[in-house]
């Protein structure tokens, strides 16, 4: 069972996503709470697998809350999905640079919600990679123009590779096919990345190709 607590000051979204979450065996919707603060509490109380977590709200937001899970301030260490719109895509950003695994929008289809919690909990990162490409695409002015904070020269070719297909918003599947490799072999090429630049999860690695200049985005206008 993948115990899931669910983050929104709208009530409104809460109860949708309420209702939808519960329609499935294998997820329980184990908490709620309408701020980041209230979430630090709830899951100190309570075990739970997946934070489903909105990007801005009152007294504490998404960002915030997630570097605190990330840190150990709750006590275990829940995976971190932010819920956001496209007219807050920096703070999905800037929670993805806290620890969060990755975002989804909020009129996201129920079946992408589900296959993306079930991912998160099974210890993959793949979150609708394409939308991930999408949103970093639209706020590449957010985006610095200077110097990767780690060191990307340690990663080797075939490593390097990897990164700019996964930043390009490519499954492990796609990839393996792209590169006549096993999906295993990508998955492991993958690991060492993270591991290398000291990375929290695919998201991040995909902040990061972007941020050290390995991927240009699309800007407005070009």
């Amino acid at each position: 069972m993948i115990r899931v607590v669910l983050v929104d000051d709208q009530e409104l979204v809460r109860t949708g996503f309420r209702l939808v979450l519960r329609s499935q065996p294998d997820i329980e919707l184990v908490g709620e709470a309408a701020d980041g603060a209230a979430a630090i509490e709830v899951l100190r109380a309570i075990e739970a697998d997946v934070v489903l977590m909105d990007a801005r709200m009152p007294r504490m937001g998404g960002v915030e809350a997630t570097g605190l899970i990330r840190d150990g301030a709750t006590g275990g260490t829940p995976k971190v999905l932010i819920l956001t719109t496209f007219d807050l895509d920096e703070y999905a950003f800037a929670a993805i640079k806290a620890g969060a695994s990755g975002f989804l929008l909020k009129d996201v289809p129920p079946a992408d919600l589900f296959g993306a919690i079930r991912s998160v909990h099974a210890g993959d990162a793949v979150v609708a990679p394409s939308t991930t490409r999408r949103l970093l695409e639209r706020f590449a002015v957010h985006l610095p123009d200077g110097i990767p904070r780690r060191d990307a020269h340690g990663l080797t070719a075939r490593e390097r590779e990897v990164l700019l297909h996964v930043a390009r918003g490519l499954s492990n599947t796609e990839i393996a096919e792209r590169l006549r490799l096993a999906e295993a072999t990508v998955k492991t090429h993958l690991n060492r990345i993270l591991a290398k630049l000291d990375l929290r999860g695919r998201a991040q690695a995909v902040v990061y190709a972007y941020e050290s200049g390995l991927v240009i985005p699309d800007r407005p206008g070009d």
